[in-house]
């Protein structure tokens, strides 16, 4: 579990497509310790949760070029979000999973998108930005004004809603601190809706 609150921005240095193309192994750059590294350990790639692999420090273990960390994307990850996209350069909202006792500063965030919003607008405020955007229908019933929302890893609240289309109004402190200062209109983002948006809907339905 997660709470959509970014802790690093990585880079894809080396992407190898495997299985057929079916399977992506990337290698992710990073400035974590290391040492803090195990594999097996999740972490939210742009809200994607993947599975570390591997993990080491660029020029050996002595050098202070970085460390890195492998995972592999799968078909259903490669068809259902953004990671098609992604290319050696590109830059990912990171997140360490939550320790017992971590202060949750977001929202609960589980880390399985659900799917891609469009960007459609951006409007450049004072020191902030607004962003429109658009998702499917079947996504867009589980949001709501004041909501919580996770758009490439990172926890928002909705600012408003009409239909498919709602908005979200980002600080100066996410802008500096992620990879949202990058978006533009048509860039597509992860989207995970809000885990109790979901549930509230699935008690509605068998009601």
């Amino acid at each position: 579990m997660f709470t959509g609150i970014v802790t690093d921005i990585g880079e894809i240095v080396s992407l190898t497509p495997t299985a057929q193309g079916q399977l992506h192994r990337l290698r992710i750059a990073c400035r974590y310790d290391r040492a803090t590294i195990a594999d097996g350990a999740s972490i939210a790639c742009n809200g994607v949760c993947l599975t570390v692999v591997a993990s080491g420090v660029a020029g050996g273990k002595d050098s202070a070029q970085g460390t890195w960390f492998d995972v592999d994307a799968a078909a259903e990850t490669l068809s259902m979000t953004t990671a098609k996209h992604w290319a050696i350069g590109t830059k990912l909202n990171l997140e360490r999973a939550l320790k017992i006792g971590d202060e949750l500063g977001g929202h609960i965030v589980a880390g399985h998108a659900d799917g891609i919003a469009t960007i459609v607008r951006r409007d450049d405020l004072p020191d902030m930005a607004r962003f429109e955007l658009r998702t499917t229908r079947d996504l867009a019933r589980f949001i709501a004004s004041k909501g919580s929302i996770t758009l490439d890893g990172v926890s928002l609240t909705v600012n408003t809603v009409e239909d498919i289309a709602f908005s979200v109004l980002i600080i100066p402190h996410t802008l500096h601190v992620t990879t949202l200062s990058g978006w533009r209109a048509g860039t597509e983002v992860n989207i995970e809706v809000d885990l109790m948006a979901r549930y509230a809907a699935r008690l509605t339905e068998m009601k």
